[in-house]
């Protein structure tokens, strides 16, 4: 249990502006990850293992790439009970991201709109933080697991996307448990529509080929998701469910932030560009969810994200069809307790 409850945090936090609470919470877990002050936010890790595409998670509640994007705090966020932590996404080169502000909390109705843009410090950055990490050393049977999310520079031409995710695939694959690819975020422009039929096609058959070679070279075959928006139409879900089982896609990630206000509207900083994420969300992502499980099978390892603010919000993921769920946006609202909340809510619902 964590010696400080984030309660008495959150006001001061709520107090900031949405991106300076960001990065002192982040600079603070740095600091004190790997220190006796991270009792303030360690919790014993709820027990509820699962095999999934060759994997064992211990249990169903991960946190969600976008937190983390430089792999700063690895240490710091698997101590709160995550059975799997992702950060990233990186990208072969630092880039700033979009001009601020591009950071905004809707507390109205649990939401938040960012338009970051991929900011990170790069690749060779991100991956000296991932190997200072205590986490990725473990080797333990039932140690969380470590996902490294890539992506692609603003500045690379959508035609010439597939380099980056390539320079970026190697770079990670060593350290990686498993990779997600990111062709969702709606920020950088243009990403979606790595997300359509010729493209993704073109896109997972280079990476495919990619993952082989290095399979091969290293004697390990890392597990690869692809995360997937909301905002896509039962035909589109088809599409991208048959292109991920014909290129040996080992999962996908469903979803990532919603460019809809529908559920928003009205509410101040709706109108902002960038993507919703929290509780407004939870409804299409556990739609997309369904649809997926359905174009997919019963098999087909699936990540469930997007608007998990309670353990029920996790339950509902679960029965939509998603095999383990991540949080991010309900971290900043409910703080770490979410985390075993939400991991109990999962294991008692069976």
């Amino acid at each position: 249990m964590a010696l400080l409850p984030y309660a008495l945090a959150r006001p001061f936090l709520f107090g900031l502006d949405a991106e300076t609470a960001h990065e002192l919470t982040m600079a603070s877990l740095a600091r004190t990850q790997d220190t006796p002050l991270a009792l303030a936010y360690r919790s014993c890790r709820v027990s509820d293992p699962v095999e999934l595409a060759g994997m064992r998670f211990p249990n169903r509640v991960g946190l969600a790439a976008g937190l983390d994007k430089n792999a700063r705090c690895i240490d710091g966020l698997a101590a709160m009970g995550f059975g799997f932590v992702e950060v990233g996404t990186v990208t072969p080169k630092p880039q700033p991201g979009n001009p601020k502000p591009r950071m905004f909390r809707l507390p109205e109705a649990a939401g938040l709109i960012n338009r970051l843009g991929f900011n990170n410090d790069g690749l060779d950055a991100f991956l000296a933080n991932v190997r200072r990490s205590r986490f990725s050393k473990n080797t333990g049977v039932d140690r969380a697991l470590l996902g490294l999310n890539i992506g692609k520079n603003a500045a690379t031409p959508i035609e010439n996307a597939v380099d980056d995710y390539l320079i970026c695939l190697a770079g990670v694959y060593p350290h990686a448990d498993y990779v997600t690819v990111n062709i969702s975020s709606p920020n950088t422009q243009n990403l979606r529509a790595l997300q359509g039929d010729a493209a993704l096609d073109a896109l997972l058959g280079r990476i495919a080929d990619r993952r082989e070679q290095l399979a091969r070279d290293s004697g390990r075959r890392v597990p690869i998701f692809v995360k997937i928006a909301p905002d896509l139409d039962a035909a589109q879900i088809d599409v991208i469910a048959a292109t991920l089982k014909r290129h040996a896609m080992d999962g996908v990630v469903a979803t990532n932030t919603t460019l809809s206000r529908d559920a928003v509207a009205g509410l101040r900083h709706a109108d902002e560009a960038g993507g919703l994420s929290g509780a407004p969300v939870l409804a299409a992502s556990n739609r997309v969810i369904g649809q997926l499980r359905a174009a997919l099978g019963k098999t087909f390892p699936i990540v469930g994200v997007g608007g998990v603010m309670s353990g029920d919000d996790a339950v509902s993921k679960i029965k939509a069809g998603a095999d383990v769920v991540q949080i991010y946006t309900g971290l900043i609202y409910k703080g770490p307790e979410l985390v075993n909340e939400a991991a109990q809510a999962i294991r008692n619902a069976g």
